[in-house]
């Protein structure tokens, strides 16, 4: 099969002929892959950001926002048949540690996760466990929700959680209304009646926020804190959820009224506020990672109701340095899908 492979860090992705995987433990699934989102996430890999947290093994199939077609599944799996669509969560969980048993699998004490510690999606099939492969409903494509199996789920793991702490009248600040905020403006939209303002410093990503919900839109000039304030009677937003997570920390912070939640979703920049101002303000520091299993369940069937939609770009599998290099020059409204060729039911 063909297959996308990181051979050195910072360097392109080469497009090898690998072997095709196989099942070789009881509750194995193969999957036909009808889509793969392109992640900052695997842009870091490629730049050896988690070299000393990740052991990530050269040559490399990246790839963890997966969806697709089952293949072919273990002799001890019940819950799936070959022609299945499905969505995969990239972490394959035990089940048995501490972390699966309360539902937090995304702790799980086995760190197996594909694109990373596994061979991914950039490629025509690939392998995983009956634990991560969510059921689509019928009429939903895997190509339309590849990047939910981390962007979205992510985004809906951190709207979740801020949600518990919002009310009608409350004011939540999205920061950032890209790959993943655009995702994050929705399921905020879906699980909370609070007045949504997304800031970003594109005015296309800002119409976009529109789109999926936002009643308010500050472009990020430098004055989005004053203007945030403003439009929140100078009191501060309740929540804030920062998808970026680089350079805007310090203005994502002013943003905050007293008592407030800052959900931190992007990463990268560094987190410094005195504690006498968390302790007067009693503010809250939320760090959130990929979602659970049920989370992206939860989120599944939220798309299957039209609530949630990803917007996405396609390129044929072979593309797969132009979908790189458009999201490192940012060329890419939305999420990039990989496709490989042929991919259909």
């Amino acid at each position: 099969m063909k297959a996308a492979r990181l051979h050195a860090f910072d360097a392109a992705l080469e497009l090898d002929e690998v072997p095709a995987p196989e099942i070789t433990g009881p509750f194995d699934v193969i999957v036909r892959v009808g889509g793969a989102g392109f992640c900052r996430t695997d842009l870091h890999i490629m730049q050896g950001w988690f070299n000393n947290i990740i052991p990530v093994e050269l040559p490399a199939v990246l790839g963890h926002e997966n969806a697709g077609w089952v293949e072919a599944v273990g002799p001890q799996v019940a819950n799936l048949a070959v022609g299945d669509a499905v969505v995969l969560h990239p972490r394959m969980s035990c089940g048995m540690c501490r972390a699966c048993r309360m539902g937090r699998d995304m702790h799980c004490a086995e760190f197996i996760f594909s694109g990373a510690t596994s061979p991914g999606g950039f490629a025509e099939y690939l392998k995983t466990s009956a634990r991560a492969v969510v059921k689509l409903p019928p009429g939903v494509e895997p190509k339309d929700v590849a990047a939910h199996a981390d962007a979205g789920v992510t985004a809906y793991h951190a709207a979740k959680k801020a949600a518990a702490v919002l009310y009608p009248d409350a004011k939540a600040v999205v920061i950032g209304a890209g790959g993943v905020g655009h995702i994050g403006i929705q399921c905020l939209r879906a699980l909370s009646p609070a007045e949504i303002i997304v800031v970003d410093r594109s005015p296309e990503a800002l119409e976009l926020a529109r789109e999926c919900g936002a009643e308010h839109t500050v472009v990020a000039d430098g004055s989005q804190a004053e203007a945030v304030r403003e439009l929140t009677d100078g009191g501060g937003a309740q929540v804030v959820l920062d998808f970026v997570g680089e350079g805007t920390v310090a203005d994502g912070v002013g943003m905050l009224g007293a008592g407030g939640s800052y959900f931190v979703v992007g990463y990268g920049d560094t987190l410094s506020v005195p504690t006498m101002q968390m302790v007067l303000t009693e503010t809250s520091f939320v760090g959130n990672l990929v979602g659970s299993y049920v989370d992206l369940v939860e989120l599944v069937a939220l798309v299957a109701k039209g609530k949630v939609t990803s917007h996405n770009h396609t390129y044929p599998l072979g593309a797969v340095n132009e979908v790189l290099n458009d999201l490192k020059e940012g060329r890419l409204q939305g999420r990039g899908i990989l496709v490989p060729e042929g991919a259909a039911a």
